[in-house]
């Protein structure tokens, strides 16, 4: 993002300030300072780096008054109610009063109707005390709260309190999540057993009936009649909503249930003066189907904030991120188009505030909390993100204890890209820390400042490509437990092998999606093991959005390096792997020559004819021993060996752009195992205008070369930033590796 953009969001929601009725939270006051505005362009080599500049929390413990809560919450992490007072289970939504004070909203306490009864739904006054790594006590302290109440008898079913003066929401009643704060002091709440929008007064006051959603109903809607199919998933109704003028905007948090797109989630907008909807929706696509939309904040007329983020938490975390979109604008799909504001996952903590209190508390500042609910601008450089704890169930910061209720402060300062001219590849994502060829990987390498994710890319039955290392999947997923598929097994020749197992072409992507990916050498990553069955087989696709919403840590787009596996056998079953390929580049707008894209392949044919197909760089990869399989398919004679000579550069630079080489091929090892001198194919490959990538490096012995290991163990961890620094030593441009954070020390 760049300083027109921001410029831009400014004026337009200065302006939309002057003339609203109902305002978003910081708009009311700081209307000018709003943050920055969508664009997918990144003008003058620019970009926002996010840097931690305040946090606070309030004890997972704590208690407000009132009576006890909690008796039917399932007990987690040592805790066990009934609690003696009010849980306050996170925020979900946050209003600032531009004060020092925030309006906090938490949900309906302990997620379900049927354990929720004891909950009153309220809404806190907070100060957070901001420790700023040089003062402040970093605590939240609650200084008054209002309670929901429908003490003027506006709803026409029962609740809990029915039958007292007083009546008091509870978190069986509503499951409120967002919040909006009217310029006359009322507020409005999304909530998710309707879904509905409800209108309170600033006492919390029920002021009219609530706003049924016009698409459907959800599973706890009390309207729901007989036999009537739910078509809002359960506790996936208005996580989130902004306002703009007269207008909120709702957003459903998950899919409908009707909808054929599962990335699908539909922004609705509401007309607060004529008190209905308008009739006008826009669709917005998350970066796989699993993720579900947190928050929103508008920053001008037309655009707004929006948490994105998935259901894990700690080191199993993949998505906690803030976008901003432009309701004027759309990708070739029809989507609102989106633009990274912030991961969560990855922002700088220079200051050290709670460094080493926890997991992602370090020089790296990480939300890796399941449940990422809250994001506003508090001027036009900060962001405040903040949690939904789900007490007493979660732990991501310290396992076995519940998470605190936190809020931090996120600055967000221009930047100039850089580049240090060394391409570091994540081999597959970081596949030495997660299970390879998942998005929780390609999202490790991303954050461990890899410039390229490499997919491996094969088809499915119904032609859609999917990443894997190999079409056959025994060994990456558990299809093997899936007794549904046990007659899939099967014997196949994959270019002149036999292999017996299950293959990614005998399954539609409808099948392969409900399988979960494994950890492929469990005994050399051990560690990786505890992510079996956490991730989906993504598509090429969704990886391909994943990088294009993403920057690296020097603020460049994230590359894409896909490699098209056994072209010649998928041609061979009426599965090419190009056209769909360069389609599904075109759709993602990377099929020009600038994109940063590199398509590599073992095969020469596959190549040739990309070359004629597609304006991106292209690779060919070189093994130390062997020949492409399409040569051997046609019985040409030549290997790879022939391939790096001097001719056979020159040949490679008519179609391609570079090399992949086995590492071997540049620097072959001697008797010894120890790396010996370089061979001339560097040189002679740079002669003739490619550049030369090597692969692949990784930690453990078994694949160093000798004098690099730490011990005889294979599976003990040697010294790969040396290794990799005598490859670049050797004036290598580039390298892919499984271990990125490693990579980047070595060249740095």
């Amino acid at each position: 993002m760049s300083t027109p953009m921001r410029t831009r969001a400014s004026r337009a929601v200065a302006a939309a300030a002057a003339a609203s009725l109902l305002l978003p939270a910081a708009a009311a006051v700081a209307a000018p300072q709003q943050g920055p505005g969508p664009s997918s362009e990144h003008h003058g080599g620019t970009y926002l780096a996010a840097t931690l500049a305040g946090r606070a929390t309030l004890s997972a413990d704590y208690l407000a008054e009132g009576p006890p809560s909690g008796a039917a919450a399932s007990p987690g992490n040592g805790r066990q109610g009934p609690w003696d007072g009010q849980v306050i289970p996170g925020f979900s939504a946050m209003v600032d009063n531009h004060d020092g004070t925030f309006w906090a909203q938490p949900d309906n306490g302990f997620g379900a109707k049927g354990n929720s009864a004891d909950f009153l739904l309220r809404n806190y006054l907070v100060r957070p005390q901001w420790n700023t790594g040089s003062k402040g006590s970093g605590a939240i302290k609650v200084l008054d709260f209002v309670e929901y109440n429908d003490r003027n008898d506006v709803l026409d079913f029962d609740i809990v309190n029915e039958d007292t003066d007083a009546r008091l929401l509870t978190g069986a009643d509503f499951d409120i999540e967002s919040l909006v704060r009217a310029a006359d002091g009322t507020f409005w709440v999304g909530e998710e057993f309707g879904p509905f929008l409800l209108h309170f007064d600033e006492d919390g006051t029920l002021l009219e009936a609530p706003y049924e959603f016009p698409d459907g109903k959800s599973p706890g809607n009390p309207y729901l009649e007989p036999g009537e199919q739910p078509n809002v998933g359960s506790s996936r109704g208005f996580e989130a909503m902004a306002s703009s003028g007269r207008y909120l905007y709702p957003v459903v948090e998950g899919a409908l249930a009707d909808d054929a797109d599962v990335r699908r989630r539909w922004i609705y907008q509401f007309d607060t003066r004529r008190g209905e909807y308008t009739g006008k929706r826009w669709a917005y696509q998350t970066d796989q189907q699993v993720n579900v939309i947190g928050d929103a904040f508008a920053t001008g007329r037309d655009t707004m904030l929006l948490i994105e983020r998935d259901d894990f938490e700690g080191d199993q975390a993949v998505t906690k991120r803030v976008y901003e979109i432009d309701l004027g604008r759309k990708d070739r799909d029809g989507f609102v188009k989106k633009e990274l504001v912030v991961d969560a996952l990855r922002i700088a903590n220079p200051r050290g505030i709670d460094k080493g209190e926890g997991y992602g508390l370090g020089e790296t500042f990480s939300l890796p909390v399941q449940s990422f609910e809250t994001v506003l601008f508090v001027d036009r450089d900060t962001l405040l993100i903040g949690n939904d704890n789900n007490y007493p169930g979660n732990d991501a910061r310290v396992t076995g204890t519940p998470d605190d209720t936190e809020i931090a402060l996120v600055d967000l300062r221009k930047k100039r890209v850089t580049d240090d001219g060394v391409t570091v590849v994540g081999h597959r994502g970081a596949s030495g820390y997660r299970p390879e060829h998942t998005l929780a990987a390609y999202e490790t390498a991303i954050n461990q400042c890899a410039d390229y994710i490499e997919p491996d890319v094969v088809s499915t039955k119904d032609g859609v490509l999917v990443a894997r290392h190999e079409n056959e999947i025994s060994g990456t997923t558990d299809v093997a437990a899936h007794p549904e598929f046990a007659d899939r097994r099967t014997t196949k020749t994959i270019d002149g092998t036999s292999i017996t197992g299950w293959f990614t072409e005998d399954f539609t992507l409808a099948e392969l999606r409900t399988l979960r990916a494994k950890e492929r050498l469990p005994q050399v990553r051990p560690q990786n093991v505890a992510f079996d069955g956490l991730y989906l087989v993504p598509t090429l696709d969704e990886v391909l959005d994943l990088a294009r919403n993403s920057r690296t840590c020097d603020g460049a787009p994230v590359g894409v390096y896909p490699e098209t596996k056994h072209p010649t056998y998928f041609d061979s079953i009426g599965l090419s792997l190009e056209e769909p390929l360069v389609r599904e580049l075109g759709l993602g707008g990377f099929d020009r020559a600038d994109a940063p894209v590199i398509v590599q392949s073992f095969e020469v044919g596959n190549l040739q004819d990309l070359d004629d197909m597609t304006d991106v760089r292209l690779g060919q990869l070189i093994s130390s021993s062997g020949a492409p399989y399409d040569f051997v398919a046609d019985g040409d004679p030549r290997t790879y060996a022939d391939m790096v000579t001097k001719s056979g550069l020159r040949e490679i630079a008519s179609y391609a752009d570079g090399i992949g080489a086995e590492k071997n091929v540049l620097i072959p090892r001697k008797a010894d195992g120890t790396l010996g001198a370089p061979s001339a194919v560097i040189r002679d490959a740079h002669r003739v205008g490619l550049e030369v990538h090597t692969w692949t490096f990784r930690r453990e012995n078994q694949f160093m070369s000798a004098e690099f290991r730490s011990s005889t163990d294979p599976n003990g961890i040697g010294d790969l930033v040396a290794e990799i620094r005598v490859f670049m030593k050797a004036g290598l441009d580039g390298f892919f590796t499984d271990n990125p954070d490693l990579g980047v020390a070595a060249v740095s």
